[in-house]
């Protein structure tokens, strides 16, 4: 039987979690196809705004919560959690350490390196960006997914 404190913690980890999830999936069926349509001038200046304004303080707490709060869940809940919750909080744990990875070793280089570009070719811009960024989005897409998937089976 889980404490009051971790049931807390895996509670707010499967919303927040969901949240985030939201935002990636969002990103991936419904801006980036509307995107794609957009003319190379276009498409670089919406993703350079994006960019601009997706790592404000909401989006923070939601991409510091989504591991903060299933490593309190974890931790707080050592010995409690049975046979199946403490292994899905551990896979979600890892899906969303694994998530956060690509964005930062993926999704933030090629941000960076567009808004770098500004003023340039910004066909040549969005052909280094573009297949890239939506490869990346897609794992770390795939992780934060399964992550909440865990977070609710650990529930």
């Amino acid at each position: 039987m889980m404490t009051a404190m971790t049931s807390l913690f895996l509670v707010l980890s499967v919303i927040v979690t969901g949240l985030y999830a939201g935002i990636m999936l969002t990103f991936l069926i419904a801006i980036m196809p509307g995107l794609a349509e957009l003319t190379d001038e276009q498409f670089t200046a919406a993703m350079r705004r994006f960019n601009e304004k997706v790592p404000g303080p909401l989006f923070l707490v939601l991409f510091l919560g989504v591991v903060a709060l299933p490593a309190a869940a974890l931790f707080t809940g050592l010995g409690e959690h049975d046979e199946v919750a403490g292994p899905a909080l551990v896979g979600a744990l890892v899906c969303v350490v694994a998530g956060h990875l690509v964005t930062i070793a993926g999704n933030i280089p090629l941000n960076n390196a567009l808004a770098k570009s500004e003023g340039g070719d910004d066909s040549a811009a969005r052909q280094a960006f573009e297949p890239r960024w939506n490869t990346f989005h897609q794992v770390r897409t795939a992780f934060v997914l399964a992550a909440c998937v865990l977070l609710a089976i650990a529930l």
